[in-house]
């Protein structure tokens, strides 16, 4: 959207309280490749984060050759993806918001919604839209948002929706959650 990141690694008074990480998969759209940092001016940390790290050794070989050239990536790489980014978001956002008694807030840094469905369990929508659901062929795989809480309670009725696909296949996602829903609901009593 146009705004600028402010680092917490720049706020005064927080220098030792921040630490970054940083990693390949998420920054590059990478899934599986584990490599990435962690950045801390807390010597604490940093010492722990270094024990950590040792026991594992070296970071796996193919990760190793995928990062060689990262460096020679310049800004416009980078503003070509937010702008990708932010394009697939508003696919998403738009089709989403259609669906009646879906709720989601438009995401201002992240690559994925958590959205509350009409629904009373997340984890059983996502298996039921893996193993019972598709839409001429196809369904779509969600994560249920209950375990990204730290509160038991929260996000029972909620899913994650990643926007990693083209914009054409979201905008297929979006037809397919949109009859998804109501045909769960039904499936399971709930309408």
């Amino acid at each position: 959207d146009g705004r600028e990141v402010t680092s917490a690694l720049t706020l005064p008074g927080l220098e030792e309280h921040v630490i970054l990480v940083d990693s390949l998969s998420k920054r590059f759209s990478a899934c599986g490749l584990r490599l990435g940092c962690l950045a801390t001016r807390n010597p604490e940390v940093y010492q722990a984060s270094l024990r950590m790290a040792q026991g594992r050794l070296s970071p796996p070989g193919l990760a190793q050759l995928a990062a060689l050239g990262i460096d020679e990536l310049d800004a416009s790489y980078y503003q070509g993806i937010v702008k990708e980014y932010q394009a697939r978001r508003d696919v998403l956002f738009e089709g989403l918001s259609a669906i009646p008694g879906l709720f989601l807030r438009k995401p201002e840094g992240a690559f994925y919604f958590v959205a509350r469905l009409p629904i009373q369990d997340g984890d059983d929508f996502a298996t039921y839209m893996l193993s019972e659901y598709s839409l001429d062929g196809a369904t779509v795989m969600v994560a249920p948002a209950k375990g990204f809480y730290a509160s038991p309670h929260l996000g029972a009725d909620e899913v994650r929706i990643a926007y990693v696909l083209e914009k054409r296949d979201l905008e297929a996602s979006v037809r397919i959650l949109a009859e998804a829903i109501p045909a769960y609901r039904a499936a399971r009593g709930l309408a």
